[in-house]
């Protein structure tokens, strides 16, 4: 049974970042258990990775053009040889990176959903910039609850 989490607390205000922290820890959000999607995809991923392609933003930032041209392949749609000499998987990759979507107007002044600021999805783009936010028992619990619950999938996050 998957739990709803409320945008708001008792007092009617916005969720602080430890109340946050506490359902996502928990495992109550409106989609269910993180790690329960997670490990749902990676598996799916293993099983039919004709049909599933799954890739972390780790992969992405440390090795764009690598995981562009896996995306590509996945899709159907792998780069030719003039392609890749011309330029075009680095005007994709630039074309796609946070800066650049970060600064179009639609993420800047946009909503999502009709009522969240579309900017509060952009924060600096870089992996693990949470534990900047989190403190660091924060940190050590979700490191602890990641290790357990990935535990023998053969899924590894940095």
């Amino acid at each position: 049974m998957n739990q709803v989490r409320p945008a708001v607390n008792n007092n009617n205000s916005f969720l602080s970042l430890d109340e946050a922290f506490e359902f996502f820890y928990n495992g109550v959000s409106e989609f269910g258990p993180f790690w329960d999607h997670v490990l749902g995809y990676w598996k799916e991923s293993l099983e039919n990775p004709h049909k599933v392609l799954f890739m972390k933003y780790e992969d992405l930032k440390n090795e764009p053009k690598i995981q562009l041209k896996k995306l590509a392949e996945f899709m159907g749609y792998g780069f030719s040889i003039e392609e890749e000499t011309q330029g075009v998987i680095e005007d994709i990759i630039s074309l796609c990176s946070f800066e650049h979507l970060k600064n179009l107007d639609v993420n800047k002044n946009g909503l999502w959903s009709n009522c969240v600021e579309s900017k509060v999805f952009f924060r600096k783009g870089e992996v693990s910039d949470s534990k900047n936010y989190l403190t660091p028992l924060m940190v050590e619990r979700l490191d602890r609850l990641m290790d357990e619950k990935l535990l023998g999938s053969g899924l590894v996050f940095q």
